[in-house]
Order: structure tokens, then sequence, then C-alpha cells
């Protein structure tokens, strides 16, 4: 298959993390005999101090020319110290949502065996915790109209959704359900908003088609909490925007750390992949950040083009890595020697040498990556 990626490397941690998705993409097109083209633009802060633009024209011009996006991160402290900035790094990736079409939000948290240990929660709590959510992305009090009084005493945010906007996005999370355990849980706030009255009558339309999935709705606060108390308890979430981003973020805490949870965002034409976590600048180019996520993302990216056996091996080449605790300090604080290229690198052995890599990792320790 060919395939022309646009890659977006973004801030901080960004272009670090990304390269290691490239790395292991590349391994995958040299064994599967694929062809992909990888081209590189800015975003982000990155992109306001070149361009003055969070989103230039250009790169909005590559990614609509191009089959994918892989996206790094966006976020700098310059900014985010700054509320008198008019210029934004976040603005870029939302614009760029927004531009794209890209209305859902998917991302897994999955509890891998070999970390149960490493999560704050009980290890027979967060056991066998196996969860997809279905964020719907360009919609909702993001997006809404913003005002501030002219004395800057007074600010609203509008929350707005339509029947298209929901319905959109609950027919990809019912399709999921039927492929997993055949459950969709709403998380609204109904009892108070109208926005999640709207949501909720319309899924229940919607649940209709899906006569083998069933439907059951939580309130926020509620979901809040059940996701530490009994994470297994969902398969698939459905939720609008706010509330994704928050409950997302707190299902990450679950697996052991942020940096191991990837996630696609979708339309009806274009779809970007990316690590969920933010940009980390206290961490760039310090070899520390957990690649896992972005190369997970790159795995979504050919699951996107229905290349299952390559996404696979890459899944099966995370899951190696951390068994031999071949992992960045904020999951492997004994051994604090690998580097976030020595991740990517051992990834990349698995994906060319799946039988041999496990005798390979104390070099890939010492940042060597020939097979024995």
């Amino acid at each position: 298959m060919k395939l022309n990626i646009a890659i977006l490397p973004g801030d901080g941690i960004g272009p670090e993390v990304t390269n290691q998705a490239i790395k292991a993409l590349k391994a995958i097109a040299s064994e599967f005999n694929h062809n992909f083209k990888f081209t590189t633009a800015d975003v982000g802060a990155v992109a306001i101090d070149k361009h003055n633009d969070a989103l230039p024209e250009k790169t909005l011009e590559l990614c609509k020319k191009s089959d994918a996006i892989l996206f790094g991160a966006i976020g700098d402290p310059k900014y985010d110290n700054d509320p008198s900035a008019k210029v934004r790094p976040e603005q870029g990736l939302l614009k760029l949502r927004k531009e794209l079409g890209l209305y859902a939000n998917i991302r897994p948290v999955k509890a891998y065996k070999t970390l149960l240990d490493k999560s704050p929660l009980k290890k027979h709590i967060i056991q066998g915790t196996d969860i997809s959510i279905y964020r719907e992305l360009t919609g909702g009090i993001y997006f809404g109209e913003k005002h501030t009084s002219e004395d800057g005493d007074y600010a609203s945010d509008l929350c707005g959704y339509s029947r298209e906007e929901i319905e959109r996005i609950a027919h990809l999370a019912f399709v999921a359900a039927e492929n997993r355990s055949h459950k969709v849980t709403l998380v609204d706030k109904a009892n108070v908003l109208e926005t999640s009255r709207l949501w909720r009558r319309v899924v229940k339309e919607v649940a209709q088609q899906y006569p083998d999935v069933t439907l059951d709705f939580l309130f926020v606060d509620n979901a809040a909490m059940q996701m530490i108390l009994n994470p297994k308890q969902f398969d698939v979430i459905l939720t609008e925007n706010m509330f994704g981003d928050i409950i997302s973020d707190e299902a990450s805490v679950i697996g052991g750390s942020i940096g191991l949870l990837a996630s696609a965002s979708v339309g009806d034409k274009y779809a970007m992949f990316e690590p969920i976590h933010g940009s980390y600048p206290q961490a760039a180019n310090k070899g520390i950040a957990n690649p896992i996520a972005s190369i997970l993302s790159a795995a979504m990216l050919l699951s996107h083009f229905e290349l299952h056996n390559e996404a696979e091996l890459i899944r099966l080449a995370v899951e190696k890595s951390l068994k031999l605790n071949i992992t960045t300090p904020d999951i492997n604080s004994v051994v604090n020697t690998v580097t976030t290229s020595n991740v990517g690198d051992f990834i990349e052995d698995f994906i060319y040498n799946p039988k041999d890599t496990n005798l390979n990792f104390k070099n890939i320790h010492l940042g060597q990556s020939t097979i024995i």
C-alpha cells in the first residue's frame, strides 16, 4: 500500500516521540512491502514562532493532500503563562480538527498485565480493563460562541450540539461495540444540561439500529467515580467534547502512565493519529519522554487502513518492550537508563526480528541495535 503521511511533530517532546513512531512505520513498510512517504510541517508554538500562525496555511494544505496525519504534541509555557496572548498553540489543533472535520476522537485504554503494579490504583480493580472512549471532537463548549464583557468582569462560553453531530459519532461507537463486548455507556449530565438531554434522546434512537448492543447511561460525575472504582465495567464510552477530554485523561492513570495512551481523530474524509499527552516541555530533548503512545498511534493509523497484521506486530513489539522493562523512567524507575530513542530502536528491531529481539535487549539498553 502507498500512503502519504503528514508529520506534525509540534512542540516539546512532540518531535522526539514522533520520530520513534516513524521508525516503526518505516520498519513496517520495509517488512510488508508498503510505500510510506513522510512530509513534515509546523504546528503549534513552533509555527507561531516561525510564521505567527499556530496552523499555517501550508500545513493545512499538506494535511488535506495527505492520506493520514501523525501528530506529536503542542503547547509552550510562554503561552500557558500569558492569558493575554492573541495567538495560542492550542488554536492550531482546534482549527485543524474543525477544518478537516475530525469529529470523532477514539482513545483506547488498556491495563497491561506487566504494568499492573505501576498504576496508582489497586491491581484487582484495574486488571482486565479494556475501554474504548469515543469523544465528540468538533462541537460543544470548546467551539461555542465566546464572550467577555468590556470591563472583563464577566465571561461566557456557549455549549451547543445538533442532532447530526451526535448521530454521526454515536454510529461509530455502536459499530465499535458490535466488534467488542456489545456495550455502550453514554456519559452526560442530562439532569442539568439541555445539550445532554438532546444527546440522550438521539443516542437512544440510534441504539435501536443496534439490537445486539446494550446501552446504559451515567452522569459525568458518577462516571468519573466509576472509572476509579470499577473501570472493568466499561466497554465503549460515548460522550461529548469536554466530558470526553476530562474522562479520557482520568482514565490514563489506569495504565500507569499517560505516555501509553494513543488516539485517533477521524472524520468522513481525513484521519489524524496522536498520543493524548501534552508537550511536556520540561522533558524536551532529555531522552526521557515515553514514545509508546505515539508508536501505538502509528498502529492505529495502520488499523485505519485495514493493515491489521501490521498494526498487531507493532502492538506485540510494545508489549514485549514493557515485559522486558525497556521503558522510559515514567514507568521504569528502577532501570532509568533507557532513553526515548532506545525504546524506538527496540520496537524497530522487534518488527524486523520478532523472534530474536528479546535476545538483544541488553544491547538496546546501551543504545545499540544490532541483532545477535
